[in-house]
């Protein structure tokens, strides 16, 4: 059974990244806005917002990877409402194939054209200015950080696929996880923030994770931050899982 779900897998994983390559505008369109964000920033805010570091570009680079990843996750809601409405779903229900390997293709697509993005920003941002002395196990540990938050907001995107009524509906449940970054420690410290907005900054998932991949670029200890960052991934990742495969079994029944 596991043979056959991971074969299933791949073919659709195939499939779906050969439309990726003949429409490659969504990685590109992924890639744009966070350098855009990043040449706003750094290049006509930076110099007016204290961050106690020398370079702002290294500062914000972590949030700006989160905002890539949560514009790129729309686009699977997008393809699989697309899927949906053509018909195919009712064409793999007709074949032996494993049901769970549809939506998991989607999910596995979702992190290959996001890793894509992430390294198109990541370079941006090397011409940018932004320099790191971490080494290949920090390396790493973002590399995990960033794909456990990809798997887990795509499954988030798997549940609006499935049950937006509209094509930009299904897109547009990712606008507000853009714009958490903005409420974090992603691109001023959360002690300049008012009080009430301060609390929300510190307590939400997006503040955490930055601390984290920033610490780990600045070669400094991440202390109890990457316990909570990791507590909250693997929260959302089992809940939207949940949801997803209970909301893909009604569309399929």
């Amino acid at each position: 059974m596991t043979k056959h779900f991971v074969g299933d897998s791949a073919a659709l994983l195939g499939r779906s990244l050969r439309h990726i390559l003949r429409s490659p505008d969504t990685i590109i369109t992924t890639a744009v806005m966070p350098i855009a964000f990043m040449l706003m920033f750094v290049y006509v805010f930076g110099g007016a917002i204290e961050t106690g570091t020398d370079s702002y570009i290294d500062y914000m680079l972590p949030g700006i990877l989160l905002i890539t990843i949560a514009s790129g996750i729309s686009y699977t809601a997008y393809r699989l409402f697309l899927d949906m409405q053509s018909g195919i779903f009712e064409r793999f229900q007709s074949m032996p194939i494993a049901r769970s390997s549809v939506p998991w293709a989607h999910v596995l697509t979702s992190l290959v054209a996001n890793l894509v993005s992430l390294v198109i920003v990541v370079a941006a941002a090397f011409v940018m200015g932004f320099r790191t002395g971490a080494g290949p196990l920090a390396w790493i540990a973002i590399a995990s950080i960033l794909i456990l938050f990809t798997v887990a907001l795509t499954w988030l995107a798997v549940i609006a696929g499935l049950t937006a009524k509209t094509v930009d509906g299904a897109s547009a449940f990712s606008y507000p996880l853009i714009f958490l970054p903005f409420v974090s420690s992603a691109f001023v410290p959360t002690d300049s923030m008012p009080a009430a907005v301060a609390w929300f900054a510190e307590n939400q998932p997006v503040t955490s994770i930055v601390n984290v991949i920033r610490d780990l670029f600045l070669e400094q200890p991440v202390g109890d931050d990457i316990w909570i960052a990791l507590a909250w991934c693997v929260g959302i990742l089992a809940v939207a899982y949940t949801f997803a495969m209970a909301a893909y079994r009604r569309k399929i029944t």
